[in-house]
Parts: structure tokens; C-alpha cells; sequence
């Protein structure tokens, strides 16, 4: 145990605190140590301070400041904000937060006006208020990176619009689809993403700040005067809830989560890819780690973290709806711990959609390996059984024939299009000599000429088509 331990009971000044009216013995050490959270929350310092200067302009337009107090907290303000960037601003967790680090330090600048700043709103609301500002900015953020890396998917599905891979159903060889269908695959998945991370932010963007404690103020505030500063859509229209309410943030960390399941799935199939027994792709060096002991070994990082990456994001939504669902109205002291699981959040999804978005702009794509192992699982089975159905042969039916077929392939190891006319015809007298067209690997997929199918000509369209949504 250290010494700073031992002596948790040592008491700090009262006078250091804002709120030391009511209370006649000083803050214990170890809990003002333990209750303090400006050693995250100050990552908030710009929201703050953009709240706090629009909430000045509020309160000199219904004339409880002066325009010469306004300009003074404006211009304090804007001073600590540069000293904060500068890294030369000293945090004290004495004071708690970053909005009484910023309240205190504009007070020692500028005097008694500095004290004038907090009239008509309560740290609750400032809060509510900072952590919605941060999290619109830094939705922006993430929505740059998703499109960024949808950008790149769309790239390469034009670029391998005509590249044959077997599609897999539980990870055996189903049907032949193209590599540029796979991609375009998960841009639909990361599409969804972004729809949603836009959603959020259009609820997230209402404004706290006017609701004060719980129960709003006594001065005659004008909020949507503050909100048009602050570029929100609206204010929160119940005091109570604006101040307790963090459905904003879990449902910005369950969409976090949707997308790192993408992620992580999208990785699964990176490090099978890679690997010697696909050899599908090859990433480049530049986001690939060697062994320590084998030389040999190009092993796949990224993928491989953000797989696990995913783990801590579920745990993170979990651990809000947990502080959530035991909360009376209006704020407690449990909202505290909301902070630092959002920050990790949005530090691992943003760092996860960038170094993605990087990755997938430089794999390589092994046409060969993927076409041959296309050929190799007959996956040409279902177009012949559909030649037959075709042919007025009930599927069922068919389906039995192209099994009995693809026995044969089984035991002679030849793939059906291998076979020879007689031997198919043996199975069924349907079966012509045209049959060949559609039991070609680049004739499977061609067949599949539909909205949504994995012919090349619908992923062109397709790509086309996902450009212009990108542009909206």
C-alpha cells in the first residue's frame, strides 16, 4: 500500500471546492481521488468550452450579462482553450471535472465575471450537453472512416467484377460467385452501419442545457437561441429526462457493436484467405507481422486484432445497459462511469475502420487459386440440376440425378463439367450436349444475371449503383 494510500484520511481546503456552502467537513482524500473524473473527461475540453460560450451569448441576450461580461468570458475562454491545446493547462482532480477545472481557471483569469458563467445551468445538464456535442463530432469522424473503407470494397468489386471464388455455405463449397460479389457483400453490411451511426446521430442531436439540476431554471432562458449556437436540431423537450437520459449513447456503442461484428466476421475471412491452404489473398507487408522463432510466418494482425477488438466493444454495451437499468430519475453519480467506455468505443471503432480502410487498398487478389478452387467442389451442381428442371424434369428429381452425378465425380475425382456426355445421360436422358454451357464455372455465374446476382455485369451495375449512395 502507498503512502498516498495510508493517508486517504488527509483533508484537502474547503474553499478549493464550488460546492462547499452545505458542508462542514473537507473531502476525503482517497474519495475525492476516487470520485474525480477529469482524467478522461477532459478529452471533452472543446465541447465544454463551446458550450460554455454559447451559453454566455444566451445569457447576455435576455440581459443577465452584460455584452462586456460576455466578451470577457468569450475572450478567458478562448485563452484556456489555447493553453489546453498547447498542453501547457494544468488539470486538478480537486476540481473534480472538466467543467470546474475550465469554471475555476476562467475565474482566476478574468475575476468575478468568471463566477457569473454557471448562472441558469447545472453541471448535470453541461454534461448531458458536452458528451452529446463530442459524440456528434466524433460520429462525423467514424462516418469519414466507414466510407473511406467502403470506398476501397467498392474498388476492388469493380476491379474483380469477372474473379470466380467459390461462395461458401457452412464453409463448404456451395456455388461459383464473383470475388467483386463478395466485396460488395460487405459494403451492403458496412452500408447498414452507416445508416444507423446517421441515425443516431439525428436523435443524439438535441440539446440538454436549460434543464439545469432536473427541473430547469428560474431565469428566463431561451433555449433554442442556444441549441441554433450549438447547431442542434431541437431541445430536449423534458428537464428530468434531458439530464438522466443515456439512450443516446447506448445505442451509439450497440451500433459500435454491429460493426465490429462486421468487422470481425469480414476478419475471419481475411485470416482464412490468407492462409498457405486458401491462398486467395495476400495482404500487403505493411499491416502483417513476422514470428519471432519462424521465419516463414507472415502473420495477419489486423484482421486478427480487430477480431478481438470486438469483445471489448460488446463488453462496453453491456456495461451501459447495466448502469442504466438500475437509475431512478434524474442523474446519479452512476452516469459517471458512462464516459470511459464511450471513449474506448469510439477510439477502437475509429482506429479499426481507418487501419481497415487502409488494409483493404493494397490486398492482392490470387485470381488462380480462387478459380481452381471453385472448379474443385462442384460447385456447378445446382446450375445442372436447374438445366434439368429446365428441361421439365421436377426438381426433386433432379436434385437426385445430380447427386447420383456428382458421386461419380466423387469416386473418378472429375468435376461434373469433367464428365463425359454418356456418362451424365446415364443419370438422365435429358441431359444434350449443351449441357457443357452451363456447367463451366464462368457459365454459372453469368447465368445469374439478376438485380442482386453475382454475374459481372450485375456487379458493375452494382458498383455503380453503390457510388451514387455513397454521394448522398
Amino acid at each position: 500500500m502507498s503512502d498516498t494510500t495510508k493517508k486517504s484520511s488527509t483533508k484537502i481546503q474547503q474553499a478549493e471546492k464550488p460546492w462547499n456552502g452545505r458542508f462542514t467537513e473537507p473531502t476525503d482524500a482517497f474519495v475525492e481521488a476516487f470520485t474525480a473524473s477529469v482524467t478522461f473527461d477532459q478529452r471533452m475540453y472543446q465541447q465544454d468550452i463551446a458550450g460554455s460560450i454559447a451559453h454566455a451569448k444566451m445569457l447576455a441576450h435576455i440581459d443577465v450579462l452584460t455584452e462586456n461580461e460576455c466578451e470577457q468570458i468569450i475572450d478567458g475562454l478562448g485563452q484556456i482553450k489555447q493553453k489546453i491545446d498547447s498542453g501547457e493547462f494544468n488539470w486538478s482532480i480537486k476540481l473534480e471535472d472538466v467543467h470546474m477545472n475550465i469554471e475555476a481557471a476562467l475565474t482566476d483569469l478574468i475575476g468575478i465575471t468568471g463566477k457569473k458563467l454557471h448562472t441558469g445551468r447545472s453541471r448535470n445538464d453541461q454534461v448531458a450537453t458536452d458528451i452529446r456535442l463530442y459524440l456528434r463530432d466524433e460520429i462525423d469522424l467514424v462516418l469519414n472512416e466507414l466510407k473511406r473503407l467502403q470506398s476501397a470494397l467498392i474498388n476492388l468489386a469493380e476491379n474483380e467484377a469477372d474473379t470466380i471464388m467459390p461462395g461458401f455455405t457452412h464453409l463448404q463449397t456451395a456455388q461459383p460467385v464473383t470475388f467483386g460479389h463478395h466485396m460488395l457483400a460487405w459494403f451492403e453490411n458496412l452500408e447498414r452501419d452507416r445508416s444507423r451511426f446517421i441515425d443516431c446521430r439525428k436523435r443524439m442531436n438535441v440539446m440538454p442545457l436549460g434543464a439545469a439540476a432536473l427541473a430547469g431554471t428560474t431565469y428566463p432562458i431561451d433555449r433554442p437561441f442556444t441549441a441554433e449556437l450549438l447547431g442542434f436540431d431541437g431541445v430536449c423537450e423534458n428537464s428530468l429526462d434531458a439530464v438522466s437520459d443515456r439512450d443516446f449513447a447506448i445505442e451509439l456503442i450497440s451500433n459500435a457493436a454491429l460493426l465490429m461484428t462486421h468487422l470481425s466476421r469480414f476478419s475471419e475471412e481475411l485470416v482464412l484467405w490468407a492462409s498457405a491452404q486458401f491462398n486467395f489473398v495476400e495482404l500487403s507487408d505493411s499491416f502483417c507481422t513476422g514470428s519471432s522463432i519462424m521465419p516463414q510466418k507472415k502473420n495477419p494482425d489486423v484482421p486478427e486484432l480487430v477480431r478481438g477488438k470486438t469483445g471489448r466493444v460488446n463488453g462496453h454495451l453491456i456495461s451501459l445497459l447495466t448502469l442504466m437499468k438500475g437509475q431512478p430519475l434524474a442523474y446519479n453519480k452512476d452516469n459517471q462511469e458512462d464516459k470511459e467506455p464511450l471513449f474506448d468505443t469510439i477510439d477502437t471503432i475509429k482506429g479499426s475502420l481507418k487501419v481497415y480502410a487502409d488494409m483493404m487498398q493494397h490486398v492482392s487478389v490470387n485470381k488462380e487459386a480462387m478459380h481452381e478452387a471453385a472448379f474443385r467442389g462442384f460447385s456447378t451442381a445446382t446450375d445442372l440440376a436447374d438445366y434439368l428442371v429446365r428441361s421439365g424434369v421436377p426438381f426433386r428429381d433432379a436434385h437426385d440425378v445430380v447427386g447420383k452425378a456428382v458421386r461419380l465425380g466423387v469416386d473418378s475425382k472429375r468435376d461434373l463439367s469433367e464428365l463425359s456426355l454418356q456418362e451424365l445421360q446415364q443419370f438422365s436422358d435429358q441431359i444434350k450436349d449443351d449441357v457443357f454451357a452451363v456447367l463451366t464455372l464462368e457459365g454459372s455465374v453469368a447465368a445469374r444475371n439478376h438485380l442482386g446476382g453475382t454475374a459481372p455485369e450485375q456487379v458493375r451495375a452494382a458498383v455503380k449503383r453503390a457510388r451514387l449512395r455513397m454521394a448522398d
